[in-house]
Formats: structure tokens, sequence, C-alpha cells
């Protein structure tokens, strides 16, 4: 009987050391929470402690109970990494491919699309985070990207949308509104640029 104990009291020993060892890791590799995010241009996109402020309003909205971030919570609304991620994708597609070539890019032949693709691919896992001052710095374009985001993330929690079973009202104000688009932003950014 004193055999099984000190079986049962080893293997404790050695599952609480090594949740002790996970939780330092993750704590070591965890993604930085940038202080501003700023464009090439110099203009400022998200100032100190929005993010932080943005993760509270989502925790507000219960949290992972509405979608999920980085694949952990419920699905009765989309990852929100996942789809601040496309929308900005496809924003900045579309832009390019009319610059470039005139015409959406869906519209594009196959090749031109791979090219874009490569380009965005490129821009999204460059990481221009200043680890000394907390500054990410990204092109102006993300930018307008960030606020396209804003003007559909208002049609979902301001307005209300149906699909997302998020009623009307769900985000209180503009502001507010803001702030859950950076922390989208910044969990989207963590999720696809190469850690330093």
């Amino acid at each position: 009987m004193l055999r099984l104990w000190l079986l049962f009291v080893s293997v404790l020993i050695a599952s609480f050391a090594v949740l002790g060892w996970i939780g330092v890791r993750i704590y070591q590799e965890m993604p930085p929470i940038v202080a501003k995010v700023v464009t090439t241009d110099g203009r400022t996109v998200i100032d100190e402690g929005d993010i932080s402020a943005g993760q509270n309003v989502w925790q507000s909205l219960g949290g992972m109970e509405v979608g999920s971030v980085w694949g952990h919570g419920s699905y009765v609304a989309p990852d929100w990494t996942a789809d601040y991620l496309h929308r900005e994708a496809v924003f900045i597609l579309d832009r390019w491919a009319e610059e470039e070539f005139g015409a959406p890019f869906g519209e594009i032949d196959e090749e031109r699309q791979g090219q874009l693709i490569a380009r965005l691919s490129k821009q999204f896992r460059s990481n221009d985070y200043d680890p000394e001052t907390g500054v990410l710095t990204i092109d102006p374009l993300r930018a307008e990207a960030f606020d396209a985001n804003i003007e559909h993330y208002s049609t979902v929690f301001i307005d209300g949308n149906e699909d997302y079973a998020i009623p009307a009202g769900a985000v209180s104000s503009t502001e507010r509104l803001r702030q859950l688009t950076t922390f989208y932003f910044w969990t989207s950014w963590a999720s696809v640029a190469t850690r330093p």
C-alpha cells in the first residue's frame, strides 16, 4: 500500500512540475502587447492601452462565449482573429488589384492573384515591432483596412447581427467598438507575424 501512495505522490509531483514548466514557457513565449501602432507615414492607428481596453470590451461581451480568439472559444460567432485577418487581406488584395490591374482581385487571372498573394504574405509576416519602444509600424494600407473593419464591426456589434447571435447595442459606443477592433487587430497580427 505504501508503494502505491509513493507512486501516486510521484505522479502528482511530476504532473505539477510539467504544468509549472508549461506555464512559465507560455509566459516567456507570449506575443507582446503592442503599446502603439503607427503607419510608415506617421499616423497613429492604435494608442497605448487601446488593445487591453479592447480585450476588456471583448470580455464584457462574454469573451469566448461569443465567438473565439485564436480558435479558443465557442462557435456561435466566428473566430474573430480569422475574421479580422480575412477581411484585412481581402481589403488589401482588392485595393492592389484595382490599382495595378484595374479590376477587383476575384476578376484578375491566377498568375496575378498569386503575385499579389505572395506580396500580401510577405507584408503580413514581416514583423516591424520594436520591442524597445513597444511600437509596431504598419503600411498605411493596413491602417485603411483597420478603418474598414471598424465600419464592418459596427454593423455587427452596434446594429446587431442575427447570424452571429449578437443583439443590437452589444457594444454601446463607437469608442468601445474601436477598442474592440484594436484587440482583433492585435490577435490577427500576433497570429501571422514572424516572431522576433
